[in-house]
């Protein structure tokens, strides 16, 4: 007898995952480029190269499509920040610290971040939004300030460092709110380089060796 060939178990469910996928980046290019009374299910569907159909096979009501597109969001800021620590954790004990602030500011003038301030904007107006987008900013809030605690070498028990850090944090979410208007990289470039200076003063000097 032949050996058994082990069944090909994974085109249906792989198209599905990747409809889902397209469904949900879609989603969140939509809300990024054309706000929330912009992003339909049926233009969305069309951004991804899918039938209205299979949208909501996927996502029955353009509320659930976008609550799904809150959870993505998410999860991608979080890969986003979870990318930044140094590959070989050696490496945190001598902390970039203008490489680690600019890398955070650019956290906040991208296209993950334009999507979520669009959902905000409208979970103050739909209630099927609200729940999450507040528990989900929440959680990605908090992950952002440990990130750059670890990343900024900062030692939180040390006086005003926790107000430091969640001050440089908000001042960054405040440039990506100006950089929806104007692109500014100069004067980015200038602000990145004087919160490194409070940074470097509050959370006191990593010096390298000669």
């Amino acid at each position: 007898m032949g050996a058994v060939t082990e069944p090909d178990r994974s085109p249906k469910q792989d198209r599905s995952r990747a409809t889902r996928q397209r469904l949900l980046e879609a989603a969140v290019a939509c809300l990024a480029d054309r706000g929330w009374t912009g992003s339909t299910v049926a233009v969305v569907a069309e951004h991804a190269g899918v039938s209205r159909g299979a949208a909501q096979h996927h996502f029955p009501t353009r509320e659930d499509l976008f609550t799904a597109s809150v959870e993505y969001v998410a999860e991608q800021r979080s890969a986003a920040l979870r990318g930044l620590f140094p590959a070989d954790p050696a490496d945190a004990a001598v902390p970039d610290r203008r490489a680690v602030v600019a890398a955070l500011v650019d956290l906040y003038t991208g296209t993950l971040f334009r999507a979520a301030l669009h959902l905000w904007v409208a979970a103050s107006h739909e209630p099927q939004l609200g729940f999450r987008v507040v528990e989900l900013e929440g959680r990605v809030g908090r992950e952002t300030h440990r990130m750059a605690v670890e990343l900024l070498g900062a030692d939180e028990s040390a006086p005003g460092v926790r107000e430091t850090i969640q001050g440089f944090l908000d001042m960054a979410r405040g440039l990506g709110l100006a950089n929806l208007l104007t692109d500014d990289g100069a004067r980015r470039e200038r602000v990145v380089a004087q919160w490194t200076s409070v940074l470097d003063d509050v959370l006191g000097r990593n010096r390298r060796g000669p």
